[in-house]
């Protein structure tokens, strides 16, 4: 079994790796350019389990892990930070801490989403900003109506409703933002 404690950044990775079974320590670190990250995980032989810290730029990496079938746990920033004594931060050294947390079966893991799960979250989170601005665009519309006595309620929705608030004579500021509604409006609405 090879383990491997790594330090994820946006352009590069450390990583500390021993194999169980050799007792070989290895130091490295590989640039993201390219395929080299790929290539390095994929020749890896044999169980292979790497720990990273959760950062905000490490899905790619999660995603290529899952699809080559390395296991990658995911650790608490703040709970491994803690563990270090010294302040200083070095990447070699990150990379040992996490290794080193993973062998002595200390690491502070979190749970992490399935592709999945990720994937519904993500069509959850933009179905939830469609709505927002379906919801914004109509109050806008609404609001000009109202401002200029047209009082339909839901029936502005309507094709009369929204023919009566097409036909209202309105300043040049309102009217554009009437029209830009109205763009909006065959994207958002029916009619």
């Amino acid at each position: 079994m090879k383990i491997v404690g790594c330090d994820l950044h946006a352009r590069q990775q450390t990583i500390a790796m021993v194999d169980t079974e050799t007792g070989e320590f290895t130091a490295k670190t590989l640039s993201h350019e390219g395929n080299a990250v790929g290539a390095f995980y994929a020749a890896l032989e044999g169980p292979v389990v790497v720990g990273i810290e959760a950062t905000g730029s490490m899905q790619w990496f999660l995603e290529l892990l899952e699809e080559l079938g390395i296991q990658c746990r995911v650790g608490h920033p703040a709970k491994i930070r803690a563990k270090e004594t010294r302040k200083q931060k070095h990447d070699r050294r990150d990379a040992g801490l996490i290794w080193e947390l993973l062998m002595e079966d200390r690491f502070p893991e979190i749970w992490m989403p399935s592709t999945e799960q990720r994937d519904l979250r993500t069509l959850l989170r933009d179905r939830h900003q469609w709505v927002k601005m379906r919801t914004r665009l109509q109050h806008t519309l609404q609001a000009i109506a109202l401002n200029h006595a047209l009082r339909q309620g839901r029936a502005l929705w309507s094709a009369a409703g929204q023919s009566a608030l097409q036909a209202l004579p309105l300043p040049p500021y309102t009217d554009q933002r009437r029209t830009a509604g109205f763009r909006e409006h065959g994207l958002l609405f029916y009619g």
